[in-house]
């Protein structure tokens, strides 16, 4: 049997994960977390002697993002894979997370069965990744890439990024992320000059033409 934790902020997303690895007779949900803290409770409560085999992990969470999650999982050594299902397109977010340590990354768009095929692969310990990761992947060996400005972001910048496009306040940010609004306008200023942008209009407008958030 396939143990698997499901860590996403929505209640209601994690109810259709949920019920959509219940029907897969060799997979069960054994705990779910609405952010990092819950999650971190949790696979302490479970421990070394009952562990996980997949985390069912949200990028876009309140508090650590789920990017945040996968570099102190990766840092501790946790024995629990991790598998990406995220509302972003892969090719904004998949390359990064893989690189971040997760093991997979699907759209929560996707089809149903796909979850689940991922969830196994996973859980045997090899790397699920889409036909159109694949392709991402081999055309960045066999083509020369001209590198997107927000692909030279931290993990941090990028989500911050996200966050005023999306219309939040930096307080507001700054108190989702558990950061002083100082470190927030830190945050902003080096993307503004890493993107060569000089406001928070421009920053929406970039980000919505480089589809990382919804015009």
């Amino acid at each position: 049997m396939i143990r698997v934790i499901l860590c996403d902020d929505h209640a209601l997303i994690r109810r259709g994960i949920r019920d959509t690895l219940a029907d897969a007779q060799d997979i069960e949900v054994v705990g779910e977390a609405g952010d990092y803290t819950e999650l971190r409770g949790l696979l302490h409560k479970l421990g070394k002697d009952n562990p996980c085999d997949v985390l069912v992990l949200d990028i876009n969470m309140p508090g650590r993002s789920g990017l945040d999650v996968l570099h102190v999982l990766k840092d501790e050594g946790a024995a629990v894979r991790t598998l990406i299902v995220s509302m972003y397109p892969e090719d904004q977010y998949a390359i990064r997370a893989l690189k971040a340590g997760a093991y997979g990354y699907v759209n929560k768009g996707g089809d149903p069965a796909t979850l689940v095929q991922a969830v196994r692969t996973v859980a045997q310990g090899r790397k699920y990744v889409t036909p159109e990761i694949a392709q991402m992947l081999v055309e960045s060996l066999t083509t020369p890439v001209t590198e997107q400005a927000h692909h030279k972001l931290s993990d941090r910048e990028l989500q911050t990024l996200v966050m005023i496009a999306s219309g939040k306040r930096l307080s507001d940010i700054a108190e989702e992320l558990m950061l002083s609004p100082k470190t927030v306008s830190v945050y902003r200023a080096r993307v503004l000059e890493k993107l060569g942008l000089t406001n928070n209009s421009e920053l929406t407008v970039y980000a919505i033409r480089n589809g990382l958030v919804a015009s």
